[in-house]
């Protein structure tokens, strides 16, 4: 399997699931719109606001990990040659960290409802 291929299909998965939460979101209130017309809202905005934490968190995340793979391996290439480099590898390493950090802050702030 070539590695464009195993990407193209891995890019597939959060494209499948971010439609099918879009088609149940605007479905689900519909349903159960006769029961509960005030209570729907309030619930709707509440697994609205938890799945946008839950994406702005998995983004943080991946990016991360898409951002340390690369830095890596060219740090330990780096450290192979010169081992004296090695607190400039570690620290180019850790800057992506912010990342999940900034998502993390970002889906608490979303669940807590502070914006």
């Amino acid at each position: 399997m070539s590695r464009s291929s195993r990407y193209s299909k891995l890019f597939l998965i959060p494209i499948v699931l971010g439609a099918t939460v879009l088609v149940f979101t605007f479905i689900t209130p519909q349903v159960f719109a006769q029961e509960h017309a005030a209570a729907s809202d309030a619930g709707l905005n509440k697994s609205l606001l938890a799945i946008a934490a839950a994406i702005a968190i998995a983004a943080g995340l991946i990016g991360t990990g898409i951002a340390q793979q690369g830095i890596g391996a060219a740090g330990m290439g780096i450290i192979a040659e010169k081992p004296e480099k090695f607190g400039q590898v570690l620290f180019f390493f850790v800057i992506p960290e912010t990342l999940w950090i900034i998502g993390f802050v970002l889906g608490i702030i979303l669940l807590l409802g502070i914006l």
